[in-house]
Order: C-alpha cells, then structure tokens, then sequence
C-alpha cells in the first residue's frame, strides 16, 4: 500500500391493507437527492440548483453519486479496526484503506454534556451538529432522540423526486429507539422528508400488521396483536396514524418472508443479518443513499472482551461482502461512494472490570476514524491530521451534490480528487 500524507490545512377484518394501514399504523420515509456535484457545486445553496421548497413533481431527477453510509459501531477503537498490528478488521485495514481515503484521527469534540454513545454519534454523523439530546418523553433508559436540524435524508428528499424507498436505514433488531432518527423536528424540513427503515422489528410489525388484515383469527388473538400493535405504535408519537410501509416495502417483506419465512429463527441475526438486509435493499430497492447501522460490538457490556472483537470482525466480513456487491454491479460500481465511520470510539482503561466501555467520556471514547472509498475519492491516501465527526454530513452532501447548510462541520475536501 502506497501512502500519501495529505497535509492541506482545508479542512379490522373486511378493511381494506391500505386503510387498516393508515388508521392503525406509523411511519413510512425516504427518498433521495438529485444533482451531481459537478452540477450543483459542493458549496452552494439548494434553493436554485436542487429545487427546495418545490413540489414532488417539479424537483430534479437524482443524477449525483449514491452512498452507502457505514456505521462502525458500536462503538470501537482505532487499537482492534485501524492499527496493523492489532487489528480485527483486516479487510477494512489493509484492503479497502488501499483504495481509499482513510482519516485516522477522526475526533469526537470534547463538550460539556456531549456524550460519546450510539444515538449520539449516529445523530452527529447524519446531521453534522453536535447536540445535548434526550428521550423526547423522558423515559428511563430511553435514546428517542430527536434532532433539531435536518438529517441528510431530509436534506436529499426535499432537494429532488426520488421515490419514497429509496432512502434507507439499516437497523438492529434489538435497539428500536433507533428508529427514531430518521427525520428531525426542523420547521423547514422533517416528517415529509424522513427516511424508511428496514430491520427485523419492522418486519415482525409487518407480519402483525397482515395477520390482523387478513383475519381468521379468534376475537382474544385478534384483540392481543391490537394491544401489541398500539404499543409498538408508541414508540414513536410523531409517527402516529401514519403508515410506515410503502408498497415497494410491503413487497420487499413479502419476498423476505418468502425466504426465511416468518418465525425469525431461520433469518441470520445481529450484524449478519443487517449485511443481509442490506444487500438485498441494495439490489431490490435501488437506494440513493442506505445507512447500515452495525452494532455487534456492544455486547461487549455483558464483560466479555471476545464479545467486542468478533462484532469487529463480524462487520468487517459484512463490509467486505457489501463492497463486493457494489463493484460487481454494473450500475453501481462506478456510481456509488463508500463512507466508514463509528458512532463513537471506546475506553481504553486497563484496570475497569468490565472493558471498552464507552459512556464515561474518556479521551479513546473521543477518538474514531473515518474511511471514504468510492469514484471521486482519492486511493491510498491518509489524511494525518484531526478531522471531526460532524465533517461527515457536509461531505456526504458534497459527494450526491447539496449543501448541508445545517451542519457545523466542513466537507472533508482531503478525499475528493
């Protein structure tokens, strides 16, 4: 691997699917954004070139570059993904760092109330602020955190007419509140322009959803997957009486379900099965920009060490098989850009009994790394300097063509050649 510093100083029964849908259900999200970036230009307002504030029918069709938004998490050090020597991410280290552009000193900034965790640093890396969040209904142990500025699926929605399923988030089956980023509270964007969301807690409400459609069953069940509907339905308030399925992902669980039925036990599971999930969006839905929100390494707090490495390795066998999938795919491999990036890094005190935690504002829990590989970005390049977490939205946006105008941190212009 040839390396090249960077040292540039830029930083009810009988009802109709779709009407029980819409009475009973919530959410639906997506769509992606138009203009390339040789045609908007990285720095400029949206209003004239991408069409904000125009109706669906009048806004561009999407022309820029997709991205797959990669989260590394959660939570890791740079020690087991990006050191040669101890890394358990070889693939990522030593292959896809070779053909890209890797930023080893990625920074979470030190703020008074800022905590280095997995909501947290998700939201900073899709909205490009920093911020102080907590449970929109204050519940215990709760991360339903709304952001007060758009995220970048809002941004690429409101900017050109792209279908609704073509934004996606890939989530954990077992961390729903996650659910809850995909669109912000921000008066000029949110709710209409939220993304849609693809895990296994979305598909078992599918199923739940279909089953009270369909009928045939006793009035006790019926009135038990109705109470368990409702409060799934309360996870999120802001989604109530919305539908969350479109039919392109009503068809997408079908087909799903036509694979690994509808038990949940035949499906991979953990961060195996947000890879699957992912490559068959990928392939079926065709998104413009799909964030895959890897997790494994979390169970690192039942104290087990090998817990924490094998969830690394586990994502690194997932990005090697989704970069794989891209460069076979005519349509994709000389269109689509790859970004790497943790939520947040982990503690690196030898002594704690239980080890890699992250909730304790350690300076490792600050330190992260980003990688950027894709057309447009540079190849074998390692930018040595610190770069910040929240560069990331800007430079997503300069990649598929809008201005994060919201957004606090700069465009990584280091990666684009």
């Amino acid at each position: 691997m040839q390396i090249r510093k960077a040292t540039r100083d830029h930083l009810p029964q009988g009802e109709g699917r779709r009407d029980f849908l819409r009475r009973v259900a919530v959410g639906v999200g997506v769509a992606g954004l138009g203009m390339g970036l040789a045609d908007a230009g990285c720095g400029r307002a949206l209003g004239q070139e991408a069409g904000v504030g125009l109706g669906v029918e009048e806004r561009p069709e999407f022309r820029g570059r997709r991205v797959m938004l990669i989260r590394f998490g959660g939570g890791v050090r740079r020690r087991e993904t990006i050191d040669p020597a101890h890394t358990h991410a070889p693939f990522v280290c030593r292959e896809l760092a070779a053909r890209g552009t890797l930023f080893p000193r990625m920074v979470i900034d030190l703020m008074e109330g800022l905590n280095t965790s997995h909501g947290e640093g998700t939201l900073n890396i899709l909205t490009g602020r920093y911020d102080r969040y907590r449970d929109v209904e204050d519940g215990f142990l709760k991360a339903r955190y709304e952001p007060k500025v758009p995220t970048l699926f809002e941004y690429l929605r409101k900017a050109a007419r792209v279908g609704a399923h073509e934004t996606l988030i890939i989530n954990g089956e077992d961390r729903p509140d996650e659910e809850f980023y995909s669109f912000s509270n921000h008066a000029g964007y949110g709710i209409d322009y939220r993304a849609n969301v693809l895990s296994l807690y979305r598909f078992k409400r599918w199923l739940l959803e279909r089953r009270l459609v369909e009928g045939g069953i006793s009035e006790a069940e019926r009135r038990s997957r109705t109470e368990a509907l409702a409060k799934w339905e309360q996870a999120d308030p802001r989604l109530r009486g919305v539908s969350r399925q479109s039919p392109e992902l009503e068809a997408f669980w079908e087909r799903w379900e036509g694979t690994y039925g509808g038990s949940g036990l035949v499906n991979p599971r953990g961060d195996r099965l947000l890879t699957a999930l992912a490559r068959r969006a990928w392939k079926e839905l065709r998104p413009r920009l799909l964030m895959v929100n890897y997790n494994d390494c979390d169970y690192v707090h039942w104290g087990y060490m090998s817990h924490y490495t094998t969830g690394i390795a586990v994502m690194d066998e997932g990005v090697r098989e989704l970069v794989a999938m891209v460069e076979a795919d005519p349509e994709s491999r000389d269109n689509t850009v790859v970004v790497i990036v943790p939520d947040c890094g982990r503690d690196s005190n030898p002594l704690a009994s239980v080890p890699c935690q992250h909730h304790f504002n350690s300076v490792s829990a600050h330190e992260i790394f980003a990688l950027i590989q894709g057309p447009g970005i540079g190849r074998g390049t390692v930018v040595d300097k610190v770069v910040r977490q929240v560069d990331i939205a800007p430079t997503v946006g300069a990649v598929m063509g809008f201005r994060a105008e919201h957004a606090e941190g700069r465009v990584l212009e280091e990666a684009l050649v």
